[in-house]
């Protein structure tokens, strides 16, 4: 990666400085570090890789939907159907929830995600266009119309106050307890 190379200092010491074989990570000299960055300056965001065994890697619905047979039906004791009852009613819940949520994700999740998409993009496309400029806009010409307020506050203001606070500045009050 490197060879040390002798140099001196204005002080008259020697130091080495790592020299790099491959040039500037912005200009490579060889061929293979200037193809492993063209591939990484390539690479698209959408498509990265996605984790089809965690879909939920930012726990997003972790205390919305995920819901189990035991938090919706639960009997308390002394009040239990029979055995097969209750093993049949679990695995009909489960296996419908399960097939249910797929039928219904295959029928309009890709719709739902069109009209996700469409509202996000809009959604960015306002904050980035028209948002934030107005933002700055307003704090820009807020800075101006603060800095005039505040040197008329300061040049009506101050004075009134400070002579009312000094009329106001010898007045002493006791308190006394008669008895």
């Amino acid at each position: 990666l490197s060879r040390p190379r002798s140099l001196c200092s204005p002080q008259g010491f020697l130091y080495t400085a790592p020299v790099r074989e491959q040039g500037n990570i912005y200009k490579p000299n060889n061929k293979m570090m200037a193809d492993e960055l063209s591939e990484k300056a390539v690479h698209d965001v959408h498509t990265k890789e996605i984790d089809l065994v965690n879909r939920d890697p930012k726990h997003l619905n972790d205390d919305v939907v995920k819901i189990d047979f035991e938090d919706v039906i639960a009997e308390p004791e002394g009040t239990h159907s029979f055995d097969g009852i209750w093993k049949a009613s679990f695995t009909t819940f489960t296996v419908t929830k399960y097939w249910f949520y797929r039928l219904l994700s295959a029928i309009f999740g890709i719709p739902m995600a069109l009209i996700w998409g469409i509202y996000f993009a809009i959604l960015s496309f306002l904050h980035i266009w028209a948002v934030v400029p107005c933002i700055r806009s307003y704090l820009i010409e807020i800075q101006c119309i603060s800095r005039v307020y505040s040197i008329c506050i300061h040049t009506f203001c101050d004075p009134l106050f400070e002579a009312i606070g000094k009329v106001f500045s010898s007045i002493r009050a006791t308190v006394r307890k008669e008895i």
